[in-house]
């Protein structure tokens, strides 16, 4: 049952079951692409230099946190030191958590802060599943990243490993209802990935969730600022915990910070609880715990962040349009909302060079451009979650790890950046191809 406020304190404990040996099993997959809207460029005001992570050989490097400055912030600063509450959910953070429900989700709800959201994700897992859950199993799909299978593991769950979408690449809805015929009640909890932002249809996870009595947490964590195609904030009105990072590289860059919503107030009431020691009473445990708490100076910074939240998430969407126009040859993907809060510019690299995206994005860099690589490798690659999840036939994940990669995004990146990002692009690939073409090929000997 999931954790709930109640007057009676937890009265017993028991040891989560170990992980079950991997199975396989099998499954296929398909969709149709349609049209994104195209937004009106908007060049940031301010354009930040690199920041320390940054390699100052590369002219675009492939991202360029821009957390506030605190440097700036030293009226924030001098009045948390006067408050002389540095933590413990202070002045900052409800002030903070106040602005992301009244600015961003602009809905009934809570919102609640974490330290990041790999906690965030913990706390909302256990809540949701309570300390003895019904089932053993977390399902979620092969391509996300690892915090998502972490948490659940650090809650006593086995990761189910699904599909994707091959065109949104969100979880494909026929392997999770796959895997939900095939394990039943033996499921847990339900983790969909929000992929890069892109919106889950929410509607359909709250009827599995009715249909089968199984709890969903949302790993939302490229989300925050995603808009839905009602117009809404993505998560908005739902009842089920989503998660966000507010990570230096997410577009709602602070330093280290995440942020759990939920319509449902009691929900988050508990949560905030469980996040501090799962006192539910006076320095006494009633529930599980742990310490989820961010401290004051990490909230300000994302105090500083939701003033320019706007105008950053408008400029992202713009540029991420511009790359779309300027490179018209290469799929990208499908996105289901109105807007999508861009990390960075995930795109598939033409058939021929599947397998091939490690030379392109050396190519790139000869030619001062970063690019990177999500989700690959993706869980099922990695040594720890093959011996520790349950995998399913994974055509569509394999397919699209094979040809991904990412462009570089960024609050003060400009049109003329694209361009150049563009052309070296196509060079890239271009010179890969050339390389691919003229490589000797082994001789067969017929017997």
């Amino acid at each position: 049952m999931p954790i709930a406020i109640t007057q009676d304190p937890v009265a017993s404990v028991g040891l989560a079951q170990p992980p079950a040996q991997p199975l396989r099993a099998a499954r296929p997959s398909k969709r149709k692409r349609t049209a994104d809207a195209t937004p009106t460029l908007a060049v940031p005001e301010q354009p930040r230099p690199a920041a320390a992570e940054s390699k100052p050989s590369l002219r675009v490097p492939f991202l360029r946190p821009s957390p506030p400055r605190l440097s700036e912030l030293t009226e924030g600063l001098v009045a948390i030191e006067a408050s002389g509450v540095f933590s413990n959910y202070g002045p900052m953070n409800c002030r903070l958590e106040e602005g992301v429900l009244t600015r961003i989700f602009k809905s009934p709800g809570e919102c609640l802060t974490v330290c990041n959201a790999t906690i965030g994700l913990m706390l909302a897992i256990k809540q949701a599943v309570g300390w003895q859950p019904r089932g053993r199993y977390a399902l979620m799909p092969s391509f996300t990243f690892a915090a998502t299978a972490h948490a659940a593991l650090w809650c006593g769950l086995t990761p189910l490993l699904c599909d994707i979408d091959p065109d949104t690449w969100l979880p494909d809805a026929d392997a999770e209802q796959a895997m939900i015929e095939r394990h039943g009640d033996a499921i847990a909890v339900i983790l969909p990935n929000a992929t890069f932002g892109n919106c889950l249809d929410l509607a359909r996870y709250d009827r599995i969730s009715t249909a089968h009595g199984i709890p969903v947490v949302i790993d939302a964590a490229a989300s925050l600022g995603s808009v839905g195609a009602d117009g809404r904030a993505f998560g908005a009105g739902c009842a089920h915990p989503l998660v966000f990072s507010m990570h230096a590289t997410k577009s709602f860059a602070t330093a280290e910070a995440g942020l759990i919503y939920s319509a449902d107030a009691g929900r988050i009431a508990t949560l905030r609880m469980m996040g501090n020691f799962g006192f539910g009473e006076p320095r006494t445990a009633t529930m599980p715990g742990l310490n989820s708490k961010l401290g004051e100076v990490s909230a300000l910074l994302g105090l500083a962040k939701l003033d320019e939240f706007e105008r950053i998430t408008l400029h992202r969407q713009a540029i991420y349009a511009l790359y779309r126009q300027l490179l018209p040859e290469f799929e990208f993907q499908h996105l289901t909302g109105a807007r999508t809060a861009h990390q960075f510019v995930p795109v598939l690299l033409p058939a021929n060079l599947a397998g091939r995206v490690p030379e392109v994005v050396a190519a790139l860099a000869e030619q001062g451009i970063g690019a990177g690589r999500y989700f690959v490798p993706h869980l099922a690659e990695q040594s720890f979650f093959q011996a520790s999840c349950i995998v399913d036939a994974l055509p569509a994940t394999i397919a699209t790890s094979r040809r991904i990669l990412s462009l570089p995004l960024s609050d003060s990146i400009t049109p003329a950046d694209i361009d150049l990002v563009c052309s070296a692009m196509r060079r890239a690939c271009r010179k890969v191809a050339d390389a691919q073409a003229h490589t000797p090929r082994p001789m067969v000997l017929s017997t």
